[in-house]
């Protein structure tokens, strides 16, 4: 009985599950710092931290396969932090007005998506039914995370490497465009599963 509690245990203390427990964590923290968008100090923090979380999103995964230390919660959570930190920047982003005009319509497009996708995840799980993550989707997550970056450091950053803001804007749009067609595509792939309920 004891052997059978321990393995779960450490299981949910692996090394890939840590880092997502990380990721999680930074959330508040670079939200905190994008409260002074004025401040370069805050902004360049704010974008370290950032990345930090976004590295340990393609690390979590690898080292979870590598080391075959996959769990229930690190597949649960994974996901569930992902659209934590791209919804708490996104937020921030809108609420400074970097993300201002036109563009909010792409923010409003991925934060939409990322309620779909969770939604229809959570049900198609009770059916026990896969939601296979596609290569256009990584492309769309890949996007998605370097717009945020260049809009995180936002003029700040255009010191350093001219028309930064411009850069981050287009790959946004990007992701927008990619997030509506992997939309589509889950909602097309699983229209059979949901509609026999």
């Amino acid at each position: 009985m004891a052997t059978s509690t321990a393995r779960p245990a450490s299981r949910n203390w692996s090394l890939p599950n840590i880092l997502t427990y990380a990721r999680v964590a930074a959330v508040p923290l670079v939200a905190g710092f994008m409260f002074w968008p004025r401040e370069p100090w805050a902004r360049w923090t704010a974008l370290a931290i950032y990345v930090a979380a976004a590295i340990t999103d393609f690390l979590d995964g690898y080292l979870a396969r590598a080391w075959a230390q996959q769990s229930s919660l690190g597949r649960m959570l994974d996901p569930i932090a992902d659209k934590l930190l791209v919804s708490a920047v996104i937020l921030m982003l809108v609420a400074n007005q970097t993300i201002a005009g036109a563009t909010l319509w792409a923010s409003i497009v991925i934060l939409c998506r990322e309620i779909l996708v969770s939604g229809l995840r959570e049900y198609l799980a009770e059916l026990r039914v896969p939601v296979p993550v596609t290569a256009v989707a990584k492309w769309k997550t890949a996007a998605q995370l370097v717009a945020l970056g260049f809009l995180i450091i936002g003029p700040s950053g255009e010191a350093i490497l001219p028309a930064s803001m411009k850069t981050g804007i287009v790959l946004l749009w990007v992701a927008a465009i990619l997030t509506l067609y992997t939309g589509w595509d889950y909602m097309k792939a699983s229209y059979d599963s949901v509609g026999n309920d």
